[in-house]
């Protein structure tokens, strides 16, 4: 029986780069640096190519497979972008709108593993609301049940997660 998911592991080619990029980027402060296996704040972990290559019995690792992403959230989605669009980032899209109102952006880290960076949903729920709809408009907007709404403007964000 699996007890507990612990996080995710990444291969990176250059663990200097990576760990520059995770932690002035993201912001996501190093609890452990261990050579070949370096674990971030939040349960990421970063693992040099070679040695994650020898861990699959020498199979091949392919970088860039758009298969998957690591997500996050921020209070500020401008502030970040504009924060992004300082650094040499290549994009998968920049900042855009989904149809029920979140703003995120998708973008490359060093390997090319996709990154999202979103509007905190609870930012997206007050918007609305500031912006003069009812809580019941703005369910419908997002497409959420009326107490996800109640919740994201009595709380932030729904069910203890947490925004970077």
């Amino acid at each position: 029986m699996i007890r507990m998911y612990k996080g995710t592991l990444i291969a990176v080619k250059n663990m200097e780069e990576s760990k520059k990029f995770y932690q002035d980027i993201l912001g996501i402060k190093m609890i452990g640096d261990f050579g070949a296996n370096v674990q971030l704040d939040g349960g990421l972990f970063l693992q040099t190519i070679e040695t994650w290559s020898s861990f699959i019995n020498d199979k091949e690792v392919y970088l860039k497979s758009n298969a998957v992403e690591l997500y996050f959230e921020v209070s500020d989605i401008d502030e970040f972008y504009r924060k992004l669009q300082m650094a040499n980032i290549e994009y998968v899209h920049e900042l855009l709108e989904h149809n029920w109102g979140q703003r995120v952006v998708r973008f490359y880290d060093p390997n090319h593993h996709i990154i999202e960076v979103a509007e905190d949903i609870s930012m997206v729920a007050k918007r609305f609301f500031n912006k003069g709809m009812t809580v019941e408009q703005v369910a419908e907007r997002m497409d959420v049940p009326v107490d996800y709404v109640k919740d994201c403007l009595a709380h932030g964000t729904p069910h203890g997660k947490e925004s970077i």
